[in-house]
């Protein structure tokens, strides 16, 4: 059963038929102990992953600010080996970035096969935000990337393309692509913002854009059931889950992930026990080698 709303793009997809609140009528003490069993599955894959050598995993996660990126970043790695995970936070571009195409600094941050990759935020900002300014809003005039894109439908359109066609190269590298969007509702979200001002030790992660970005939720929204709908293929499906609980959140991203990352699970084995025999061998021989050596 799966707590996600999967959109592989065989059919149109709308983001209001997905309630925020919705946690299947689970309790959060069940949900939090299905949590625990599934981020000990994930640690095994991620072992198998790093062990074979043969796949590349990178997880894209986006949402609304405080929809819980960093929440299911700390609870649903929390088993994970650090020396086979990495975390990119995508902030404003820099000039050297801005100088390259939109996809140039995400390419760069990719997976190498055997290891595992969370996009705090990703490429997609690229997408989202051209589709949410006003013809007459200057705040892309430190991002000509964005205002580019902003200013010409053809550019935006052309942006879908290129990341399909991305995620596409990504695949035939052997990287699995696995894009989840938190989808928060503004009442929430507005609690979690207000939350953070009141707290001294959260008050850092808090910026006037982030309430400057209310004033334009609807279409926010708009822009995510677009681009969804836009970049969701069969191979690169996107899962969009229900944030408002953010124990229930952990629980369906997880899930998707185990789901996704099973699907390779017995290649991985098999990988690994080849890799295993071959290290073996050359182990044994090199041991031979060296006791005829100490024979002479």
């Amino acid at each position: 059963m799966s707590y996600a709303h999967v959109v592989d793009g065989s059919t149109p997809f709308r983001l209001a038929d997905v309630d925020p609140a919705d946690h299947d009528d689970l309790g959060e003490t069940r949900a939090e102990r299905r949590l625990e069993s599934l981020t000990e599955q994930l640690r095994e894959l991620q072992d198998l992953l790093f062990a074979s050598e043969t796949h590349g995993v990178l997880v894209i996660l986006q949402g609304m600010d405080a929809a819980g990126k960093d929440v299911t970043i700390r609870n649903v790695f929390a088993a994970a080996s650090p020396e086979a995970i990495r975390v990119k936070h995508f902030t404003d571009m820099t000039k050297e970035e801005q100088a390259h195409d939109f996809l140039w600094r995400a390419h760069l941050a990719v997976p190498k096969r055997g290891e595992l990759v969370i996009f705090d935020r990703s490429y997609y900002e690229q997408l989202i935000l051209p589709q949410v300014l006003d013809e007459d809003d200057d705040s892309a005039d430190d991002d000509p990337d964005v205002a580019a894109a902003a200013a010409d439908s053809a550019v935006l359109r052309s942006r879908f393309e290129d990341v399909r066609a991305f995620e596409s190269i990504l695949r035939h590298g052997h990287i699995v692509v696995v894009k989840v969007f938190l989808h928060v509702s503004a009442h929430e979200q507005e609690r979690r913002l207000q939350e953070r001002m009141d707290d001294p030790t959260k008050a850092w992660k808090i910026s006037a854009n982030d309430w400057r970005a209310r004033r334009s939720w609807d279409r926010y929204m708009d822009a995510y059931e677009a681009t969804v709908n836009a970049t969701a293929t069969p191979e690169a499906p996107w899962a969009v889950i229900p944030a408002d609980r953010q124990w229930f959140h952990n629980l369906a991203v997880a899930e998707f992930l185990v789901e996704r990352l099973t699907e390779h699970r017995e290649a991985w084995l098999d990988a690994r026990k080849r890799i295993g025999k071959e290290k073996n061998d050359e182990a044994r021989e090199e041991m031979a080698d060296e006791a005829g050596s100490s024979a002479d």
